[in-house]
């Protein structure tokens, strides 16, 4: 399977440019899209998931143009919106067996058998017949997911499934993402770093609307062997610091900034060579004024 998205571009009413001419061939597997709020990430998903309109460019996915054939997308499709709301007294068996019923599973048993096979999938088997308006975060997180999967879908869209999430229903929940990888093109749209490097073989930064780097994210790492130069100093020496080098990245550690400076010859002034990671590499390209995308 290929989700195959070419000079895709939206601009709003306002002027905002909220994708420019994005390119990008997404294969099976998990897809990481990491950008800033406002870079554009949730305009591209929507546009991906049928819900809003292009002003140029071309999708397909298999062969179908998500574009124009939508409610052929939409049956191969499974979304969980950045925002997920529920009926807080309905039971999650009763919604998910009424979603059911809405993509057109209308056989009685064959829907309870489904219902139960994605609550237990989920981890919610137990709590199938609790109110949804007592659910945890991460327990409605993963109803999302039970939702999205309805009626097997091989394109399944993810919007910033983690946030708010605490570390036992995130780890939990990246379990989950990583098997539907397995069989069909999961994209996963974040801002948290952490969430691309332990889940995704392929990824894309995106900032203003434009694609930044695309490409395999050790392969990102390793670019940037080298080039990553590090020092810790008073907070009085952060704003020289600044405006004389190229700095990506600064963060408080008892008390001083941790300085992460992106160059290609060593700045001197008291840096040392540091192993990068993809937080650098992210990074770097959104701060770090690397001219030329990266496409690896």
């Amino acid at each position: 399977m290929e989700l195959a998205i070419t000079n895709l571009s939206k601009t709003y009413p306002n002027g905002v440019q909220a994708l420019q001419n994005v390119s990008l061939t997404i294969q099976t597997g998990m897809f990481g899209l990491l950008g800033p709020n406002g870079a554009g990430k949730s305009t591209l998903m929507r546009t991906l998931a049928t819900l809003q309109e292009a002003d140029s460019g071309t999708v397909t996915f298999d062969n179908v143009d998500v574009l124009r054939d939508k409610d052929t997308v939409r049956k191969m499709l499974g979304y969980l919106p950045q925002e997920f709301g529920v009926y807080p007294r309905v039971t999650a068996e009763k919604l998910l067996d009424h979603l059911a019923v809405l993509k057109g599973i209308t056989a009685k048993g064959e829907r309870k058998d489904l219902v139960d096979s994605l609550l237990e999938k989920t981890n919610l088997l137990e709590s199938r017949k609790k109110r949804l308006g007592g659910y945890s975060g991460g327990m409605k997180q993963r109803f999302g997911i039970a939702q999205a999967l309805l009626a097997d879908p091989k394109l399944i869209i993810v919007d910033e499934p983690t946030a708010g999430l605490d570390p036992a229903e995130r780890n939990r929940f990246h379990n989950l993402l990583s098997e539907l990888g397995e069989q069909a093109v999961v994209i996963l749209s974040t801002h948290i770093v952490d969430d691309v490097k332990e889940l995704c073989t392929d990824m894309a930064i995106i900032n203003r609307g434009k694609i930044l780097m695309n490409g395999n994210p050790l392969e990102a790492i390793d670019a940037l062997e080298g080039k990553i130069w590090e020092k810790r100093m008073p907070k009085d020496e952060l704003k020289d610091t600044k405006e004389a080098l190229n700095v990506i990245s600064d963060k408080l550690i008892a008390g001083q900034p941790n300085v992460h400076v992106y160059s290609d010859v060593d700045p001197g002034n008291g840096f040392h060579a540091v192993v990068p990671d993809l937080e650098d590499v992210y990074f770097a390209h959104i701060f770090g004024s690397i001219v030329n995308p990266v496409s690896l």
